[in-house]
């Protein structure tokens, strides 16, 4: 089947947010998304919790990477107690929009259902801030969203989440090369080849696996009997996620002439994105079986890339 780029919502909180600090100079977040390496891998953290991104990846670790690729800086600045993180906030502010995160997406009490961490990250572009609210957009779809600030406080803190500083923001956005999105892509391509080949030094827990171990283990979790909080994350985040990620990959790879692995990661995005029904449905030897179909895949895609089509 040929492949048809995707256009559409979806968990894209990172790559929208960095295009709204980029304002006019944006590249697509599908490129943005790409420069981050997120759709190069699969991993089962601790051997329980999936991710359609690479072994050892998180979202701050593409980050810098990204903005390289796409000829920008930034200032991010971590950590501090509450007051002082809202006074650098507040700072950061007299010059323009703060990218801000991760955050913990359960204390957004601005999104309906939100009533307490459910150790989801998430980011946003603060615009303004008073004594009593913190103003933003929020890629969730909340345009001038406004949250009390003792929320967004709590938010964050990201106490709940499995990565990431408390009171993380990025600021004194600049680009410093014009980079069109074709040199961002290939200049991207050296990072996807590391992800993918599973080489990090960071600290995984006991039992994660990657890549076609994951895709496999993962299969027979679900086989087995998928709980209902691992049914929750695969067809509300990781599965809508992953297939846009691969989808894109697949649009980039196209765009700079890598044919084949253009072709795997279409390949990949039809596989993830054929496990929603079954898992929605509850036909989990489906989704069983569309996971081992994947698990090969990664391999394939590794030996595209090393060769430069």
């Amino acid at each position: 089947m040929q492949h048809v780029p995707y256009v559409g919502s979806g968990p894209y909180c990172y790559a929208n947010s960095f295009a709204m600090m980029f304002a006019d100079a944006a590249p697509s977040p599908a490129v943005i998304e790409f420069s981050t390496s997120s759709p190069f891998g699969l991993q089962l953290i601790g051997g329980s919790l999936p991710f359609f991104d690479p072994y050892g990846w998180d979202p701050e670790a593409g980050f810098e990477d990204a903005l390289a690729a796409l000829g920008w800086t930034s200032q991010v600045s971590t950590g501090d107690d509450a007051e002082d993180a809202l006074s650098r906030l507040r700072s950061a502010l007299k010059d323009g929009p703060v990218w801000v995160g991760p955050l913990e997406m359960g204390h957004l009490r601005h999104q309906p259902g939100m009533t307490g961490p459910i150790e989801a990250d998430h980011y946003v572009v603060v615009l303004a801030l008073d004594a009593k609210r913190v103003l933003m957009h929020d890629p969730q779809g909340y345009p001038y969203a406004a949250l009390p600030i003792g929320d967004f406080m709590a938010a964050w803190s990201a106490k709940t989440l499995t990565y990431g500083e408390p009171f993380t923001m990025r600021s004194s956005f600049s680009r410093v090369a014009e980079v069109s999105e074709v040199d961002a892509i290939q200049a991207s391509i050296p990072a996807a080849i590391h992800w993918l080949s599973m080489v990090t030094d960071r600290p995984m827990p006991p039992g994660s696996l990657g890549n076609a171990e994951a895709a496999e283990a993962l299969a027979a979790r679900i086989e087995q009997g998928c709980d209902k909080g691992l049914r929750a994350h695969l067809v509300h985040f990781a599965v809508r996620v992953g297939a846009r990620r691969a989808a894109d990959a697949a649009t980039c790879l196209k765009r700079i002439g890598f044919a084949k692995s253009a072709a795997v990661a279409g390949e990949q995005a039809q596989l993830i994105g054929a496990l929603q029904y079954p898992l929605v449905l509850r036909r989990d030897a489906e989704a069983a079986e569309a996971l081992r179909r994947l698990a090969p895949t990664y391999n394939r895609l590794l030996f595209a890339l090393r060769g430069g089509d």
